[in-house]
């Protein structure tokens, strides 16, 4: 099927040239692109259309946008494909995760400097040896802001799964210890956190020769026993975006200078 047609607007974003500037924050949730853009200058609403809801505005002068992506790598990989076509090259991933070591606590913050291609979008672009990584300049901003906020940061791999229940329920599965044995294998490795979308984001933008890093909210802990009031409250997603924004003012200010 030919995605090709007369309106200007890419299909699934409905987005056109203009519409918003290089810099493009990436939350999965569309309900936390209002709370993101509360932070920018002048922000609007310019587009819904299924998962995708956009907002633009400015920081520092500089033109910028919130689109979520939904859950996963499928939607966040054509998500990034449109940001690219209308002219956006440089994004941050804003999130949540699941701690996948005993001192990564409900509350810290992880900066995916690369991730495991645990699922099967990036496999339609690259094979499975081609790793994941984020854009150096981008992550090395986003931690400079974090550490500079007195925030407890860690930096380091994700797991990009694709099965949500298959890492918080995996004794119900089939493949029950297959999953497991991986789950100790990524832990054993040294991998910080586990969310959905970061391989996928990562692997495109290497396609698509443009930037992108991410910073999440960590939650959870690694053996999924259940998280105590007081840990909810610390991992707030509300918490992780002046973060994130700082971040981007970073990111900004070293592409000015």
């Amino acid at each position: 099927m030919s995605m090709k047609r007369d309106n200007p607007r890419q299909y699934h974003i409905e987005l056109a040239e203009g519409d918003i500037g290089r810099y493009v924050f990436l939350p999965g949730d569309p309900g936390r692109c209002e709370m993101i853009a509360s932070y920018f200058d002048e922000p609007q609403k310019v587009a819904s259309h299924r998962e995708y809801e956009t907002w633009s505005g400015y920081l520092d002068g500089e033109k910028v946008a919130v689109m979520s992506t939904g859950i996963g790598g499928p939607s966040a990989a054509i998500g990034l494909e449109e940001l690219v076509a209308i002219g956006a090259d440089t994004f941050v991933r804003v999130g949540t995760s699941g701690s996948m070591q005993h001192h990564i606590k409900p509350g810290d913050i992880a900066i995916v400097s690369g991730a495991i291609r645990d699922e099967g979008t990036g496999l339609h672009y690259l094979p499975v040896e081609f790793p994941a990584i984020a854009d150096l300049e981008i992550t090395q901003a986003l931690k400079d802001a974090a550490v500079g906020m007195d925030k407890n940061v860690y930096v380091g791999v994700s797991q990009s799964k694709d099965s949500f229940y298959g890492q918080h329920s995996p004794e119900r599965m089939p493949i029950a210890n297959a999953l497991k044995d991986r789950w100790a294998a990524w832990i054993g490795g040294g991998a910080i956190c586990s969310e959905m979308e970061a391989a996928a984001l990562y692997i495109v933008a290497s396609v698509l020769r443009v930037r992108a890093g991410g910073l999440m909210m960590v939650m959870g802990h690694p053996d999924q026993s259940p998280m105590t009031p007081e840990e909810w409250d610390a991992s707030s997603v509300d918490k992780l975006l002046p973060v994130a924004i700082e971040g981007m003012r970073e990111i900004i200010r070293r592409d000015k200078a």
